[in-house]
Parts: structure tokens; C-alpha cells; sequence
């Protein structure tokens, strides 16, 4: 007789996970821009393409694949690098939010009238990890046009500020692709750590040799698993 715990089913989400956005930039930004051809103009990939990139990588990853492991690790610590920097700019202008309301001027951060909600439903943990960043952007560009509305910053330090950050970002969701576009293709599909000990194959050090003039070598720390 099957005991009650195993008829207990697989967790799933109890309703769906959203973000909600205020600005265009966000949401530009987590949407990306496709090709168009007639006005020559290339695409750019977004948060969302960056997370189905990182969920194909995570999934080699558990074929015992250094690079996924590597591109993986870099793209984390990326993700974290740039939302740290949000927090600390965020922090120090709502410090001065506080401040001015201590002399008696309240402000407050501008939301849009129609956020726009998103549908998340990833498949991995690191299109959370993108969304968490993509929110904090967010609300990084309501805060620095708050400033520029309430007369504490100029237009001009404002739309750099947003500026520097999002090309950042856009950069991060750049490097993985090509990563994929190579790890992912037939000959080098199958690639594992098995390949790099002296008992491989020929098949499995031709793909040791193409990954390493592509990617570079992995990093010990990461070929070992220590990091």
C-alpha cells in the first residue's frame, strides 16, 4: 500500500509569478528589440532572451560541462555586480529623500499610471535572477527621473546616469549568446569533463581542442568544481 507521502505530488507555482514595470526603459530593456530589416537595424537581445540562453547553458551544465559552468558563474556574478551598483546609488538617493523630508520636504518616487505586468513562468533560476535585476532597473530610472522631475538632478546627468547603466546590462545579456550558439551545436553538444582525462577518445579530445581555441581554458577552480 503506498504510503500517504508518496501520493503527495510535484510543487508548482500556486499562481503565476509576475513583474510589474513603470518605465519603457525597463521594460525595452527586459523585451529586447527584434531585427528589422528595413531600417538596417540589428536586434538586441533582452532580459528575457538572456534567461532562455543561461536556462539552455544551466541544462549542459548538468552534463558535467566546464564551460557551461564557467559562463554560467561569470554571468551570476555579473548579475550581481551590476545590481549591487543599483542598490548603492538607490540607497544614497533615498538617504536624501529622508534627509529632505527630516526639513520638512516630503518627496515621493513617481510610478507610472498603466504598469505594465509581465508573465514570468521561467524554467531556471537565473531568469529570477534576471527579473530581480530588471525590477531593480526599474526603479533605479523612476528614482533618477523623480530627481530630474523634482528638480534635483539636470536632464542631461539623468539620461547619462540611465544610460551607463542599461548599456552595462545590455552588454551582460550580449556575452552568453555566442556561448551558446557554439556549446550547442552538434560536435560539441556531448562535451564533458570526461573529455579532458587522458582515457577520452579522439571525438572527445577534438571537442576538448575546439572549445579551448573558441572559450579559452577553464579556470581550475571552475574544472574542479571548487568554485
Amino acid at each position: 500500500v503506498p504510503s500517504p507521502a508518496a501520493k503527495l505530488g510535484q510543487l508548482a507555482d500556486a499562481t503565476p509569478d509576475t513583474m510589474t514595470l513603470h518605465t519603457k526603459d525597463a521594460y525595452r530593456l527586459f523585451t529586447g528589440r527584434p531585427a528589422d530589416e528595413k531600417a538596417k537595424l540589428a536586434p538586441i537581445p533582452g532580459g528575457r532572451r538572456f534567461a532562455a540562453v543561461l536556462k539552455s547553458i544551466w541544462h549542459l551544465s548538468a552534463n558535467d560541462n566546464p564551460y557551461a559552468d564557467w559562463i554560467l558563474i561569470r554571468m551570476y556574478e555579473g548579475l550581481l555586480a551590476i545590481r549591487a551598483s543599483l542598490g548603492r546609488v538607490i540607497a544614497a538617493r533615498e538617504e536624501a529623500f529622508d534627509l529632505l523630508k527630516r526639513k520638512g520636504l516630503a518627496l515621493s518616487v513617481m510610478a507610472s499610471r498603466s504598469p505594465k505586468t509581465v508573465d514570468l513562468g521561467f524554467r531556471s533560476p537565473y531568469g529570477y535572477a534576471t527579473a530581480d535585476l530588471i525590477v531593480e532597473f526599474d526603479y533605479y530610472v523612476r528614482m533618477i527621473k523623480t530627481l530630474i522631475h523634482k528638480d534635483r538632478m539636470s536632464d542631461e546627468e539623468g539620461r547619462v546616469a540611465i544610460r551607463i547603466v542599461g548599456r552595462d546590462m545590455r552588454a551582460l545579456f550580449l556575452e552568453p549568446i555566442r556561448w551558446e550558439r557554439h556549446l550547442l551545436r552538434e560536435e560539441l553538444l556531448p562535451l564533458s569533463r570526461g573529455d579532458f582525462l587522458p582515457t577520452a577518445d579522439e571525438k572527445g579530445r577534438q571537442r576538448v581542442r575546439a572549445a579551448v581555441a573558441l572559450f579559452g581554458e577553464v579556470p581550475r577552480r571552475v574544472f574542479t568544481g571548487a568554485e
